[in-house]
């Protein structure tokens, strides 16, 4: 979680919260509120807080998987041999199962196992300014995900696919936008049994 990736990063660059704070031009409270969980800053501080430590907004975020304690931003898949990933544009659910349409053709990515990953091609600005309309999101075939992962949801037997923040928050799941100009979308009860998830995204791209 965001947490334990900015204390991770902090360390690496040997800070104290202190020093930290000072450098960010907030209160060492504050450090302390993120590094615990109690609070997450804005997405300008986020990427301020990157720019201190040496790596970057998505490393910090979790967007992209990081290697090992200390190297944060490097690529988690660096070492697998590059594999073509198929691009689709549209993710669906119906008939219990999820269908992948609109075939962009494949892309590189270094993986263990190819088989079990696709990109999706984003669409619109829900989850601006930390990812735009037509980036590459590379998505680890999952039905699960952790409270805070980035996932690819599909909401409704005919809705599409959604890229969102994954929050759970008591017995409700919240879709939640980096974009403040949307809301998150809060999901419960018998409502659940029409949610699916298609995946984990393990990292963006800039447009292609």
């Amino acid at each position: 979680m965001f947490a334990e990736r900015l204390k991770e990063a902090r360390r690496s660059k040997k800070y104290s919260q202190t020093e930290l704070s000072r450098l960010l031009g907030v209160t060492q409270q504050a450090v302390g509120k993120w590094e615990t969980g109690r609070s997450t800053p804005d997405p300008q501080t986020v990427a301020h807080l990157a720019e201190i430590l040496g790596t970057t907004a998505d490393a910090l975020l979790g967007l992209r998987e990081t290697a090992m304690p200390g190297a944060v931003g490097r690529d988690a898949f660096e070492g697998y041999e590059e594999s073509l990933i198929p691009v689709v544009g549209t993710v669906r659910a119906g008939y219990g199962a999820l269908a992948f349409e609109e075939d962009y053709g494949k892309e590189y990515a270094s993986v263990k196992d190819p088989q079990n990953y696709f990109y999706l091609v984003v669409k619109g600005d829900s989850m601006e300014p930390r990812i735009s309309d037509g980036d590459l999101a590379l998505v680890r075939r999952q039905t699960t995900l952790d409270n805070g992962d980035l996932g690819v949801m599909v909401y409704g037997l005919d809705g599409e696919g959604t890229l969102k923040k994954y929050i759970q928050r008591g017995n409700a799941v919240v879709l939640h936008p980096f974009n403040p100009a949307y809301e998150d979308l809060v999901i419960k009860g018998e409502e659940l049994d029409h949610l699916y998830i298609a995946g984990k995204v393990v990292e963006t791209k800039a447009k292609w």
